[in-house]
């Protein structure tokens, strides 16, 4: 990975201290969405670490982790010429559905996933814009393993490293495009 290109997109991203409450440093990638360039460069190093690091991977998933993660796995998947299958917040999917809680730091949530979006044994890697405190990540893992799908990896942009939210994916391979502490 050029170091040239990480920096288009590091460059992309903004910060806004004491949002969504004092104390927080939001990174911000609006601006990436905004640059037609910069978000090309993002999937692409994206595109260029998954093709190196996985012969096969059946789905990428994704969706409501974060609605900003939403804008990143589809345009992904359609690069590698595979299927997206959304995970979502309690509620918003048709159809029989798998559901897991999960803690927050501000109370609790549910993510769940439809219950014929993949089948055993097929290879998914799930993407999120930011990983955090890793809770969101965790419960998409758990939804996948109920579906006995195979985790290849969680992908995000950007992490949060004095949040330890990797620590909580336990075995389950992760990769991060731009670290912030």
């Amino acid at each position: 990975m050029s170091e040239e290109r990480l920096g288009r997109v590091r460059d992309r991203v903004r910060s806004f201290p004491d949002f969504p409450v004092p104390g927080v440093l939001f990174r911000d990638i609006s601006p990436l969405l905004k640059d037609p360039a910069a978000f090309r460069t993002l999937i692409d190093l994206l595109e260029d670490h998954l093709r190196a690091s996985f012969p096969k991977i059946d789905f990428i998933a994704g969706g409501c982790l974060d609605s900003r993660g939403f804008l990143i796995g589809p345009s992904l998947a359609q690069r590698l010429g595979i299927g997206f299958v959304l995970i979502r917040k309690k509620g918003k999917l048709p159809g029989p559905t798998e559901s897991v809680s999960y803690a927050l730091e501000y109370g609790k949530a549910e993510l769940e996933i439809q219950s014929d979006a993949v089948e055993p044994g097929q290879k998914v890697v799930i993407v999120d814009d930011l990983l955090a405190t890793g809770g969101t990540m965790w419960a998409a893992c758990e939804l996948m393993k109920r579906l006995r799908a195979e985790v290849l990896e969680c992908l995000v942009i950007i992490e949060l490293k004095p949040l330890k939210g990797s620590e909580k994916l336990k075995s389950i391979p992760f990769y991060s495009l731009l670290q912030y502490d």
